[in-house]
């Protein structure tokens, strides 16, 4: 009976946080299609509601460390000034696994079909589950 009640547990344990990681990844690639949609309609502050909006989020790049939300937002203006530069972004999700409770990182990559040139490239970011919500706090793109 014991080892009944013991298997019952355990499958009930792993069953419950099989589904908790299912539905934080589902959250998560939520987030990425919402800043996809924004990025498509030229909506830079709508793309950066995926990111953690503090002066610690940073983001790396080709041109090196950019530290904080409005300064990631004030790099994205200016190296995509007009909607020829931003285009259509689609997205290739790779991997998306738990760093620990709370915290994932996504690996994938991204391609820009753009009247001033197509531009294709990978990234890595780590989400952290902050005040309930998703968020990018750390991202490498290139």
């Amino acid at each position: 009976m014991r080892i009944l009640v013991l298997s019952i547990c355990m499958f009930t344990c792993f069953n419950f946080y099989a589904q908790t990681e299912q539905d934080d990844i589902k959250a998560i690639k939520k987030v990425i299609e919402d800043q996809r949609i924004a990025w498509n309609n030229y909506d830079m502050e709508g793309f950066m509601e995926g990111y953690w909006k503090s002066d610690s989020l940073k983001f790396y790049g080709s041109s090196g460390v950019t530290y904080g939300w409005k300064n990631t937002l004030d790099r994205y203006k200016k190296g995509y000034p007009t909607k020829a530069h931003t285009g259509i972004l689609t997205f290739k999700i790779n991997s998306v696994s738990p760093i620990e409770d709370h915290s994932y990182y996504v690996m994938g990559e991204f391609f820009l079909k753009r009247e001033v040139g197509d531009a294709n490239g990978i990234f890595m970011i780590i989400l952290k589950k902050i005040d309930g919500e998703w968020k990018i706090i750390a991202d490498t793109s290139c």
